[in-house]
């Protein structure tokens, strides 16, 4: 057993959708949540830039004495997750865990006719972290689209409306035209927009976050370490923290509208390069 938080980093409040799958899938556990919103959004950054910001963040987590790390942002991902694994899980046996994998085979399970869609901020649409995690799939035809506008709509809170739908149309018309069956949204900012989304594409095509794959993916990491909380009982409850690089009070007034009554008052704390 191990009482130590996981700790979930993301570039802002897209993340949450991974915390609130971990929070359901391992109530028993602390979590510590680290927002970047001072940098947010990381898609338009050069990926050595995601590179650096997203090890500062994995280092104020590690330094809090995290038993698990999850980098919750698909951009941070493919930016910085081999030298994550071997700063952390290597060299100080911390597992870490990432979304793009767990997405990407969610999809493979999902398509019916071989056709799949990603959708993701520039630098990952750019990295190719999807393409090149599919590329061993026979048979199967990956279809690609930026929608960087997208995330900017979440972190202001803006879910649904008529300029979010006419920008979801403009992005999401060569999927269409594609005839994709099943569409990843590759950056975890987007279940936010599961309604406009699916709206778009129709009722045809299965939307695939990788939400409950990595809450899974957690919950067989630390079953395989012994690294689970022990169990509470009825007079303790899971203690839930959340830190962000700006300021905390929207942040925290935005949190519990996507993730419930469990934040709390955000702390504000100051990561490399956001002081």
């Amino acid at each position: 057993m191990d009482n130590a938080p996981i700790g979930i980093f993301d570039s802002g409040l897209g993340g949450l959708t991974v915390a609130r799958a971990i929070i359901d899938k391992l109530p028993d556990e602390d979590i510590l949540y680290l927002g970047d919103t001072k940098n947010a959004p990381y898609g338009p950054r050069p990926i050595a830039q995601v590179r650096e910001m997203t090890l500062a963040g994995l280092d104020e987590l590690a330094s809090r004495g995290v038993k698990a790390l999850v980098i919750a942002c698909n951009t941070a991902t493919a930016a910085a997750l081999s030298d994550a694994r071997e700063r952390y899980w290597i060299d100080a046996g911390i597992p870490v865990i990432e979304v793009i994998t767990p997405a990407a085979r969610a999809a493979v399970v999902a398509t019916r006719n071989r056709r799949v869609g990603v959708i993701g901020t520039e630098a990952t649409i750019r990295s190719e972290a999807y393409a090149n995690a599919l590329a061993a799939v026979p048979d199967l035809t990956v279809f690609t689209q930026a929608c960087p506008r997208f995330v900017p709509f979440v972190e202001q809170g803006i879910t649904h409306g008529e300029e979010l739908e006419k920008v979801a149309r403009e992005y999401l018309e060569p999927l269409r035209e594609a005839t994709v069956d099943t569409l990843v949204l590759g950056c975890t900012h987007y279940p936010l927009l599961t309604g406009i989304i699916g709206r778009v594409m129709g009722e045809g095509v299965t939307l695939v976050t990788s939400s409950e794959a990595t809450a899974n993916l957690t919950y067989n990491t630390l079953v395989d370490r012994n690294m689970l909380h022990e169990p509470r009982s009825g007079a303790t409850e899971a203690q839930y923290r959340f830190l962000t690089t700006a300021e905390e009070t929207s942040f925290s007034h935005l949190a519990r509208r996507f993730l419930g009554p469990e934040v709390g008052q955000a702390e504000r704390v100051c990561v490399e390069g956001t002081c």
